[in-house]
């Protein structure tokens, strides 16, 4: 779960990804350059992807780090699990960014 610093960060950041997208939409009805709106998007985009690092940072500290720090072989098993398919996940969604 997230809390302190992190939560802040990541609120801060989601308020600046609202307006970049809220910005994307009124560039579209405005009839802005593409080449514009797409560089407004891939800002939105990278910003995002630095929302994601700070939570799989979270993640890994947090909820990774007690269940192998907690001697249990299956629950271990299970987390190493679940991060392979965050870090396939998120490595297809850093590539398109």
């Amino acid at each position: 779960m997230l809390c302190g610093t992190d939560k802040k960060k990541i609120m801060d950041r989601l308020s600046r990804i609202e307006g970049q997208v809220a910005a994307v939409g009124r560039m579209i009805d405005d009839g802005r350059y593409c080449v514009d709106v797409l560089a407004q998007i891939s800002a939105a985009e990278a910003a995002l992807g630095q929302v994601g690092k700070i939570v799989l940072g979270n993640h890994i500290e947090t909820c990774v780090a007690g269940t192998l720090e907690s001697g249990d072989p299956e629950a271990r098993r299970e987390k190493i699990d679940e991060l392979m398919k965050i870090f396939t996940r998120y490595g297809r969604l850093a590539r398109r960014a």
